[in-house]
């Protein structure tokens, strides 16, 4: 059966040279969802079988394979990095409320947010499980560190939330946290597995750091231009939900007084007209500025496995930071 991601068919050709490795992790992830509590493998099959991009994983496996790793416990890892990542999707949705995420009603939204919030812990703990069973002191120490700055990307987001004198600064600490430190995390794995030279996985570490921070500016981009049918969540749930993100920050600075004032109310209320929002966005240049700022990260994340031998997989990686750019949702 042919590996088929979110955003296929591009994103399939990318991860080609990949594709038996990801068929590898789905299995893993669907054996160690079971558990003797139906409701836990109801949930965890909801989600995982809600589709993704699955791009975490992949980044790990592109890695190891490009620094020429040929053993079998990067499969095992890649699913603990998607179990991360689910588990911090599930309590995402419920600190939003949300309702819909990749075009379907949420865990939370389906099953309650007392039965999405205990399986994200499931979810957790059956990660590090597996950190176990890995057997790598330094792995588990890099994925505990992951996970902690993880919650640290929460907590600072939920102070932040209905706070118009966010800047830029604050919201990359988020970034930071909240969605790079797992792709950095993913890169460090893989370039450990394939026993990479300190310079080495320090670069690989910068790609996927530099990679994430671009995707998050660029889905922060999507909630004001996207379509809603393609990013599979309604436009503006982060104004609702009171975020200031990139573009409203840059809007901030650089709308008339009268747009500023307009911007900050609606963060403070989170309940404005978004079409007049995005409009003010849109004409102060934001959505310009933040598409600008993803390409400088992008450009970093080019440069730091620019070095790297060249082989497929060194393509793939290269390929993906492009996709992570000119995606639509």
């Amino acid at each position: 059966m042919p590996f088929s991601p979110t955003g296929a068919p591009e994103l399939a050709r990318i991860l080609a040279p990949i594709a038996d490795d990801m068929r590898g992790v789905d299995a893993v992830i669907r054996e160690r969802l079971r558990s003797d509590i139906a409701l836990i493998g109801t949930i965890g099959e909801y989600i995982i079988g809600g589709g993704g991009k699955r791009l975490r994983p992949a980044v790990l496996l592109l890695i190891a394979r490009a620094l020429g790793y040929r053993g079998t416990a990067h499969t095992q890892l890649a699913a603990v990095i998607e179990f991360i990542h689910t588990a911090t999707l599930l309590h995402d949705d419920v600190v939003d409320e949300s309702d819909l995420r990749r075009g379907r009603a949420t865990s939370n939204a389906m099953f309650g947010n007392a039965a999405s919030v205990l399986v994200g812990d499931f979810l957790y703990s059956r990660s590090f499980q597996m950190m176990v069973d890995a057997g790598s002191m330094r792995v588990m120490r890099i994925l505990a560190d992951a996970t902690n700055r993880i919650a640290e990307g929460e907590v600072l987001q939920l102070m932040n939330v209905h706070d118009p004198s966010v800047d830029e600064a604050r919201y990359l600490m988020v970034v930071e946290r909240k969605t790079a430190t797992l792709f950095e995390a993913a890169a460090r794995i893989g370039a450990v597995l394939a026993g990479a030279d300190p310079s080495t996985e320090a670069a690989c570490a910068r790609y996927g750091a530099s990679l994430g921070t671009a995707f998050q500016m660029i889905d922060d981009v999507l909630d004001y231009s996207g379509n809603a049918e393609d990013i599979g969540k309604r436009l503006g749930d982060d104004l609702r939900e009171g975020k200031t993100t990139l573009p409203l920050i840059h809007a901030l600075r650089s709308s008339t007084p009268a747009d500023r004032t307009l911007v900050e109310r609606a963060i403070r209320e989170g309940g404005a007209d978004f079409a007049e929002i995005a409009q003010i966005v849109r004409t102060s240049g934001s959505l310009d500025y933040a598409r600008r700022r993803a390409e400088e990260e992008s450009a970093l994340a080019f440069e730091a496995v620019e070095a790297l031998t060249d082989s497929e997989f060194k393509q793939s990686l290269l390929e993906l930071n492009r996709f992570a750019m000119r995606r639509d949702r």
